[in-house]
């Protein structure tokens, strides 16, 4: 428990240092906030059984009674999925306060204070063990965001930040409500409690009916903060009027929240339910990579591009999650930490060239690689990590996602036995979905040239009246004059984009290790949803249906079928 009391405690020590420092020196105290734990998390990762998949490693799991009428505690424990999730967290949090450096010279105390604030609260959300443990560290994190924003951000920040906190605060609350009600229904038989793993077998066990109320009121909050197509209207302003730094969170970390709760919490407790809507999950999650890719090709503001490109990629993500298979699962989490890096490293790049130029728009913007070669080569690696180019991180876990729905077909992919055809696994989407969302990739690989294109290609374009040197603006980032920056990447900015760049290429080449880790997680939970699909009467979706043979999915690994 050491290590993750920590990596909760430091950070908030840090928020304090800071406010308590001249502000000369606050940003210096919030860089060491964040990188004391890096070193924590290397520690932590070096000692996990990252075999077993399990929060019951010693030294990682502790529990402290807090409200003892309802059995309320501040329970924490890391398993392997949240390990992923913590080490990404940390990492994004030295890059986030080395990017502010220059961008942010007013109320620097209490900026550092909430960007801080914010790590610990994120932290405890993949920490949590107990669901109000888990809500309350789920619901803070909008406070420190709602700042950053309407304080920091570009000139519609106000509305981008409430927008923000009304959408994710009122389907949150939704969630709390199907949470509430599964507590209700595990203390008619039981003592009040909300340990996670309680709860999760109580909901499980209800019929199917009541686990579609809870799985829709779970899908309220978690489906808002990925965001899932039609509730994704609030994250292209938020995203377009946040700083640099709090787009970079948002779009690393904050969003995978909801991606994070839809694995552990609606697959979990509604395994049910979770089959049962699975195709029109998955519909909506192909409306939003192809509509949000088609939205991106008409963008003219690069950051807004980037931006819409999130609801498209994370739609990748949930069809992913409800292909219901081992290998969706796991293309799904190494998908959450794919798109927190390559689309993390995008915003940043495009704060980089806003401090030297105050523009994002693409009228505005062309040819820079005759003035910022540098900037010009991070553009193309991470634009082309991006689009799934083969060799970099992104194209492992899309064609995971597309393949696993590609195949999870138990209801048509079935022989005249009723065995499942060589290549299918159990499942509610099939070739269709596949397909459909495969023609996102096309639109993405279309919008992302064109603005690589116009950006850093053909006859230079800059603002008139602007040499890039960051002189004399006053930004509404940073409500002042920024620092000179020179023409290209100066060493700072280098040391924030080169570790995302590595990680980028070697999860690119050799994904084999996380994918390794990854296998046990995403395998059990597959056999729950499988055993649940053929023994749920209430489901009739078993592939022994036609010929009632028993079915070991021919495309799992044997340890898929024999876990012991």
């Amino acid at each position: 428990m050491t290590g993750l009391a920590l990596l909760l405690v430091v950070p908030l020590l840090g928020a304090a240092l800071v406010a308590l420092s001249p502000s000369q020196r606050a940003k210096d105290l919030a860089l060491l906030g964040t990188l004391a734990p890096v070193a924590v998390f290397a520690w932590m990762a070096w000692s996990f059984d990252w075999s077993r998949g399990a929060a019951d490693v010693p030294g990682f799991v502790g529990a402290i009674d807090w409200f003892a009428p309802l059995n309320i505690r501040l329970s924490l424990g890391l398993d392997t999925v949240s390990m992923l999730m913590v080490g990404l967290t940390v990492l994004l949090g030295p890059i986030c306060v080395l990017a502010s450096y220059t961008a942010v010279t007013e109320r620097v105390r209490t900026y550092y204070f909430w960007l801080l604030v914010l790590q610990t609260a994120m932290t405890g959300v993949f920490a949590a063990r107990d669901v109000v443990v888990f809500y309350i560290f789920f619901e803070f994190t909008l406070v420190p965001l709602y700042i950053l924003i309407s304080l920091w951000g570009s000139t519609n920040r106000k509305a981008a930040a409430t927008k923000f906190f009304l959408y994710t605060f009122t389907g949150s609350l939704v969630t709390l409500a199907g949470l509430v009600y599964v507590a209700y229904r595990h203390a008619q038989h039981n003592p009040w409690t909300f340990d996670f793993a309680a709860l999760a077998e109580t909901c499980a066990a209800l019929p199917l009916a009541e686990q579609g109320l809870v799985f829709w009121a779970l899908m309220c909050g978690f489906a808002v903060k990925v965001p899932l197509f039609p509730v994704h209207t609030w994250l292209p302003l938020a995203h377009t009027e946040a700083p640099t730094a709090g787009s970079v969170i948002l779009a690393g970390v904050l969003l995978k929240l909801g991606t994070y709760g839809l694995y552990k919490f609606a697959l979990n407790m509604c395994p049910a339910a979770a089959i049962h809507y699975a195709p029109v999950v998955g519909v909506l999650a192909v409306i939003g990579i192809v509509y949000a890719g088609l939205i991106c090709w008409v963008q003219k503001d690069v950051k807004k591009l980037v931006a819409y490109s999130s609801v498209s990629h994370l739609g990748f993500c949930v069809l992913g999650l409800f292909a219901l298979n081992s290998i969706g699962l796991s293309g799904s989490m190494l998908y959450m930490i794919n798109h927190g890096l390559s689309t993390g490293a995008l915003f940043l790049l495009i704060g980089m060239v806003y401090e030297r130029y105050h523009t994002r728009s693409l009228k505005e913007l062309g040819g820079l690689a005759a003035k910022m070669p540098v900037w010009s080569t991070f553009m193309v690696f991470f634009a082309m990590s991006s689009v799934g180019l083969p060799g970099l991180n992104g194209f492992v876990s899309e064609f995971m996602c597309l393949f696993a729905a590609f195949q999870a077909d138990s209801y048509h992919w079935q022989g005249a036995t009723g065995n499942l055809l060589p290549g299918a696994t159990p499942g509610e989407l099939g070739p269709w979905f596949g397909f459909f969302a495969g023609t996102g990739m096309i639109v993405t690989a279309m919008y992302i040239l064109l603005m690589v294109g116009a950006v850093v290609w053909g006859p230079l374009k800059v603002p008139h009246g602007h040499d890039g040197h960051g002189h004399g603006h006053d930004s509404k980032q940073g409500h002042g004059a920024h620092a000179a920056l020179p023409t290209d990447l100066c060493r700072r900015e280098v040391v924030i984009l080169a570790p995302l760049a590595v990680l980028c290429l070697v999860l690119g080449l050799y994904p084999r290790p996380l994918l390794h880790v990854l296998e046990a997680p995403t395998q059990q939970m597959a056999q729950m949803l499988d055993h649940e699909r053929r023994t749920n009467p209430e489901l009739n979706r078993s592939p022994e249906g036609v010929a009632g043979v028993p079915v070991v999915p021919a495309s799992l690994p044997a340890a898929a079928a024999n876990p012991h």
